[in-house]
């Protein structure tokens, strides 16, 4: 569990929904779909009701994160930093997760058994890989002393997530991240609590 002199808020949130969510791909630089860009209306408007005098926006560089950002008031600053894009799937980049059982059983085989250590091949990423690409963020979101938006992916909000609640490492792969929902972490002297807000239903 970590602790702070200073309380303030980290908001985690995944981009709203993309067009490979709809068809269940995984990696790959997709748009939003309609839902997913209702989503970053929403987004919009639940940040500019809060009134926050300030507000750091952090993005991945890939678009469906960026898209999910441009509601929020451009008075807040936002940076698009590469180490939060989504965990690496090399080269089950674009595919379907019934498309990997079908035609690379053993990919599915290692990434069932051992969802924390498995990587994928051809230059793909593991969550233990994920962890290490993430701690200069997490280094510089202990930095930053007032509220921060994350919007990212799925594998980096669980790493994240994780260590700002002390969950167990092993816990990392099986943390739930739902869509279109902000998680707003309370970081106090004593801790951290959060909070989830879902403003899309599924």
């Amino acid at each position: 569990m970590n602790m702070h002199t200073e309380e303030r808020t980290i908001y985690l949130t995944r981009h709203g929904e993309s067009r490979d969510n709809v068809l269940d791909r995984i990696g790959g630089d997709a748009l939003l779909s309609e839902r997913g860009e209702e989503y970053s209306r929403r987004l919009g408007s639940w940040v500019r009701s809060l009134g926050l005098e300030s507000l750091t926006v952090w993005t991945s560089t890939l678009r469906r994160t960026i898209q999910t950002a441009r509601f929020i008031p451009s008075a807040y600053p936002r940076t698009h930093h590469r180490l939060l894009n989504e965990l690496y799937a090399g080269s089950c980049e674009g595919m379907a997760y019934s498309e990997i059982a079908e035609k690379m059983p053993e990919v599915e085989k290692g990434r069932t058994s051992d969802k924390l250590n498995f990587r994928y091949p051809r230059g793909g990423e593991s969550y233990q890989d994920l962890i290490i690409r993430l701690r200069p963020m997490i280094i510089e979101l202990e930095r930053i002393r007032g509220p921060v938006l994350l919007i990212a992916h799925q594998a980096v909000l669980r790493t994240i997530y994780s260590y700002f609640m002390g969950e167990p490492i092993d816990r990392i792969p099986y943390l739930s991240m739902p869509l279109h929902t902000v998680i707003a972490l309370q970081l106090t002297a004593h801790g951290c609590e959060e909070t989830r807000i879902k403003l899309l239903d599924e």
